[in-house]
């Protein structure tokens, strides 16, 4: 992006081409940087130059913040994991507190028996991470800042499941999402597509998911899949089928894809989250805010997240997301394949006999009555 913009104001337009769909270049025996100039400009002139969407200033800006968040939040758990391993080695039971490095865990750490040295690197990392939270909350309220009069980040927000984290990261991957003609289109760009291969008309064998693609907004949506599949609705009605056949890794990553599909109808659509509860994403709505550094609201008035607060209002959206989560499992309940009956079967013999195919009429009509049999019993 640093080559393009020095560029820009010297010709017409800059083409960025994929190199990964270059394959004159990347498979060439003599490569040299004149060949390689003149290779690209025989396949921009021939139409055949796989080009890629170019973001905006803004988007560009999103795309390096929540880069950076993520690489301060894995920073953070790596010091968190050393912390940890450190305690395991020297055989010191689990902590009792909900959260380790919390004023409580801090107590109970700073009490273990351990030698001085690990000592040292305990008070190390508790230093560092220290820092890197500030260094955190620094990006949040950046990123809050830019997503406040953003209106497709704040309609993502209405998924369950689906943070200021995600939906940030989410809309700086897709940029224009007029860009995608399709959901399938999306779903590829995340990599979330499973490979398939097949030859002629042979039957197609599907495979792992990709790969291929931007692969922080591919892990922010597994991230956010895990925590729709927890909370009621439809995702999780979704995400308890998927895992009873298929374990649920595999679960996570089709929640995930849909996930991907949903975010696509609900931009192109300009429409929240049908089984949005009002409450929470009133609440996300508000932690938005306060990350930005936007004033605290202080008085008797209530607020937009009131209901968030008392129990009972609560319980009563969770039990309307409750009833959405049964209403999809009695629609897919429909879908489970039933074995075919005698008559179509039989039906399907006589179909078989008109065309001329290679055995008598009577045998091929034993030979499926025992199919239905064999079925039948299965």
């Amino acid at each position: 992006m640093a080559v393009s913009r020095v560029l820009s104001p010297h010709v017409k337009r800059v083409v960025i081409a994929n190199p990964l769909q270059v394959k004159a270049i990347a498979h060439a025996h003599v490569k040299t940087d004149k060949i390689d100039a003149g290779t690209l400009a025989s396949l921009h002139a021939a139409g055949y130059l796989p080009e890629i969407w170019t973001p905006d200033a803004a988007t560009e800006r999103m795309r390096r913040l929540v880069a950076r968040r993520y690489q301060v939040v894995r920073h953070r758990t790596r010091i968190k994991n050393e912390v940890h391993a450190i305690l395991h080695a020297h055989l010191i039971p689990k902590c009792p507190h909900a959260d380790l490095f919390n004023r409580r865990g801090r107590d109970w750490l700073s009490r273990q028996p351990v030698p001085e040295d690990e000592r040292a690197a305990i008070t190390r990392h508790v230093r560092e991470l220290d820092r890197l939270g500030e260094d955190l909350a620094v990006l949040d309220r950046d990123i809050a800042r830019d997503a406040l009069e953003d209106e497709p980040i704040r309609r993502l927000l209405t998924i369950t499941g689906v943070n200021l984290a995600v939906a940030a990261g989410l809309m700086a991957a897709i940029g224009d999402v007029e860009r995608f003609s399709s959901p399938q289109k999306l779903v590829s760009y995340f990599g979330l597509n499973p490979r398939v291969r097949q030859s002629g008309l042979g039957a197609a064998h599907h495979g792992r998911i990709s790969k291929v693609g931007r692969s922080h907004a591919r892990a922010m949506l597994v991230e956010a899949a895990w925590a729709a599949a927890k909370a009621p609705g439809p995702l999780r009605a979704f995400f308890i089928r998927i895992r009873a056949k298929r374990g649920h890794q595999i679960a996570a990553v089709a929640v995930a894809r849909k996930l991907a599909v949903l975010c696509w109808h609900m931009l192109t659509k300009g429409e929240d989250y049908r089984w949005a509860r009002p409450s929470l994403v009133a609440h996300k709505h508000r932690s938005m805010e306060l990350a930005a550094g936007q004033p605290q609201k202080k008085g008797n008035k209530r607020g937009a997240t009131y209901a968030y607060n008392v129990k009972e209002l609560r319980h009563q959206e969770m039990q309307i997301a409750e009833r959405a989560q049964e209403s999809y499992e009695h629609f897919v309940a429909a879908w489970r394949s039933h074995p075919p009956s005698k008559g179509k079967c039989a039906a399907a013999s006589n179909r078989q006999g008109l065309h001329g195919l290679p055995g008598s009429a009577s045998s091929r009509h034993a030979t499926l009555r025992h199919e239905v049999d064999r079925t039948e019993r299965e």
